[in-house]
């Protein structure tokens, strides 16, 4: 019972730290950088992570990808990140090795947080990240379906090599990493 209470008041922040680090399809703007190089798919996606740590928001709003920005409104979007940032601090992220093709890319990435009482946990979300080129900069798109999809169509080698896996999250209990089940928990069948 204890388990399945807990298992219960966890799901929803974690669907939160998902939606914010996932589904915001947080972007980088313009870059002076060449933008096809494998570093600057990382330094895109580390500079996301260290605004959405900073709380700058605003800022992140004007890097989303057009569609995305098409979507959802500058004050809706800060709005919606400020009321989700007492659940969680933002402590660090690992980035794996880009893969580059044209105008995509995709990288692997592990962020780490720790989740606010009443869990007082840390956890972590595995995440691949799609990237694609707009504006002359690299956007994760990452959150933004039609934008990756769009790609991954006119990309099919580059679609079959990398397919969309989904996110995995993760929160430390008694010393041990716990994958957590970001669907809820399932009803047995009847």
């Amino acid at each position: 019972m204890k388990k399945e209470m807990k298992t219960k008041t966890t799901f929803p922040i974690l669907l939160l730290l998902l939606f914010c680090f996932v589904s915001s399809g947080l972007a980088i703007g313009r870059s002076t950088i060449k933008p096809s190089d494998q570093s600057d798919v990382r330094a895109a996606v580390q500079q996301i992570f260290d605004r959405l740590k900073a709380g700058e928001y605003e800022a992140l709003y004007d890097s989303l990808p057009s569609t995305s920005r098409s979507r959802v409104t500058r004050d809706r979007f800060a709005a919606a990140l400020q009321r989700s940032r007492n659940l969680y601090q933002l402590d660090r992220i690992e980035i794996g090795a880009p893969r580059v093709s044209g105008n995509l890319a995709v990288v692997d990435t592990v962020m780490y947080a720790h989740i606010a009482t009443p869990f007082d946990a840390d956890g972590k979300l595995v995440v691949q990240q799609y990237l694609v080129r707009e504006e002359g900069g690299w956007r994760v798109a990452t959150g933004d379906r039609a934008t990756i999809d769009r790609f991954l169509k006119s990309n099919p080698a580059f679609a079959r090599r990398f397919p969309i896996k989904p996110p995995r999250a993760y929160i430390k209990q008694n010393g041990q990493w716990n994958e957590f089940d970001l669907r809820g928990p399932r009803q047995p069948p009847k």
